[in-house]
Formats: C-alpha cells, sequence, structure tokens
C-alpha cells in the first residue's frame, strides 16, 4: 500500500510544500549563479527515470556554461577548476540539487530512491538491472547516498540501490530522510568530481 500510494502522495505533498517554502532560498541562490559566471541558472541533464526512461533533471549550474554536459565529472580532466566559485559552495551543500524538487513534483523522481543515473552510465545501469534498481522511480537521495555516496564502488552502490527497491517502507524513507540531512550538514561522502 505504501509503494503503491502513499509514497507518490507524500512526494507530491513535499515536493508542493518545498516548492513554496524553498523559493525565496531559490531565488537568491539563482540570482547568486547568475552574477557568479554567464549561462544559465539552471543546469538541465538526460537522466535514467523509472523502467530506464529518461527525463531531463534539473540542478543549479555550479561548471561554467561551455563545459560538456553529458560527460560525468570525475571524468573531466581537471574538474575542480570547472566549478564556478558558488557552484562549489552549492556542491558542498547539495543546494545545487533543490531544483529537483519540480522533477519530484512531476513525478519523474521520487524524494526517495536510487539517485538517477546519467543516460551514458552504462555500467551503473546494467549493475541495477540485476537487482531490479532501474524498476523504481529515483531519488532526491537513497540508501546508497547515506551508505557512502560518492566514495561507493559501482558494484556496491547498486547493490545498495536494489536492497532499497526491495525493502520500500514509510520506517526507510524516513530513517534515509534524516540520515541524509546529517550527512548532508557534516559533508559526508562528498568528493569533488561528483556529478
Amino acid at each position: 500500500m505504501y509503494k503503491k500510494f502513499f509514497k507518490r502522495f507524500i512526494d507530491i505533498v513535499l515536493s508542493r510544500a518545498g516548492m513554496v517554502l524553498l523559493s525565496p532560498v531559490m531565488l537568491l541562490i539563482a540570482l547568486a549563479v547568475k552574477l557568479d559566471s554567464k549561462g544559465p541558472v539552471l543546469f538541465r541533464q538526460k537522466r535514467v527515470a523509472k523502467g530506464k526512461e529518461h527525463f531531463q533533471i534539473l540542478k543549479f549550474r555550479t561548471m561554467y556554461a561551455d563545459v560538456p554536459k553529458d560527460v560525468p565529472t570525475h571524468l573531466l580532466a581537471d574538474p575542480a577548476s570547472k566549478i564556478t566559485k558558488v557552484g562549489r559552495f552549492l556542491r558542498k551543500s547539495s543546494l545545487d540539487e533543490l531544483p529537483q524538487i519540480w522533477n519530484i513534483l512531476v513525478g519523474d523522481m521520487s524524494i526517495i530512491g536510487p539517485r538517477p543515473a546519467l543516460w551514458n552510465q552504462f555500467d551503473l545501469i546494467a549493475e541495477r538491472d540485476k537487482y531490479g534498481a532501474n524498476d523504481i522511480r529515483p531519488g532526491l537521495t537513497g540508501l546508497a547516498q547515506i551508505m557512502g555516496r560518492d566514495e561507493l564502488p559501482i558494484d556496491i552502490k547498486a547493490g545498495y540501490d536494489g536492497q532499497y527497491a526491495r525493502n520500500i517502507s514509510f520506517a526507510e524513507d524516513v530513517r534515509i530522510f534524516f540520515k541524509t540531512i546529517t550527512n548532508v550538514l557534516s559533508a559526508k561522502g562528498i568528493k569533488e568530481g561528483r556529478q
């Protein structure tokens, strides 16, 4: 019952509330991004959704506008030099992810689920297939995020994603949500070069 109905209901209620409550913060971030470097405020990137469909994920832009957008950050030559001053702060604080509240509201994502892979991260997508993790909505945060985030190798990350997909529950979602907040506040598991 939770997985089929209440999870999506909670996503809609919380994303609507988030859009309203966080709109002043998002407006200030948008202004800071615009003043920091040339280019759009938002960064759009093709990601993998439920059932391996594709959608455009939204983030605040943290890199210069001429950086290729379909290359994972860790594969760029000297990725730190591609990140703007405001972008460094947004990545460290995870505030660059706030526009994904819209992705949650429209149903591309859930609050909790596997982080959506880039469309061309074929190794991660294939590994998630083994565990059924591509059969659920991707999330703003998930089990793999609280278990190591950027520090996890692909097979371990996909294993956690599959574990979550098999054991979705309200209690687990609440646990992941609050653990994410403590991890973000302590910057735990963040490596520069994350996507």
